[in-house]
């Protein structure tokens, strides 16, 4: 089932907010990574190099967790349970340059590696939990 993320949250995918996020392990056991995240208006974005173990993970065990801490008030995230729906490697050099600009203030990525293409993958959320203020859930 789709969730929505709410409209008063998007700017956390606006600004140099790190995600905290969950995948799992071939042997069920969690595995998590801060990650730069973007959103396209249906899905949240994740941007690595396909063989790392996020990347494995978020391709053998679609299933994912993450979470966004607004940088300006740590009482202010966004958690989201998802399933991974797609990922391409089309677009996702250019993704991590505009993910550079925002989270690096540089105009492109400078760790470019053409020996390790970079992936980018789709998540689509089931389920979002969004707090603000001190005892305020949505």
């Amino acid at each position: 089932m789709a969730a929505r993320i709410p409209d008063d949250f998007r700017d956390l995918f606006a600004k140099p907010a790190l995600a905290h996020l969950a995948t799992l392990m071939p042997d069920g056991a969690p595995q998590v990574t801060p990650v730069w995240v973007d959103y396209d208006g249906e899905h949240i974005l994740v941007n690595t190099i396909a063989d790392r173990q996020k990347g494995r993970n978020m391709t053998e065990r679609p299933a994912v967790a993450l979470d966004i801490v607004d940088p300006d008030d740590p009482y202010r995230y966004l958690s989201v349970r998802g399933r991974v729906v797609a990922q391409t490697m089309g677009g996702a050099e250019e993704h991590i340059d505009a993910l550079a600009r925002r989270y690096m203030g540089t105009p492109n990525y400078p760790r470019h590696d053409p020996a390790r293409p970079r992936t980018l993958y789709k998540i689509a959320p089931e389920h979002v939990v969004a707090q603000g203020r001190i005892g305020e859930v949505r």
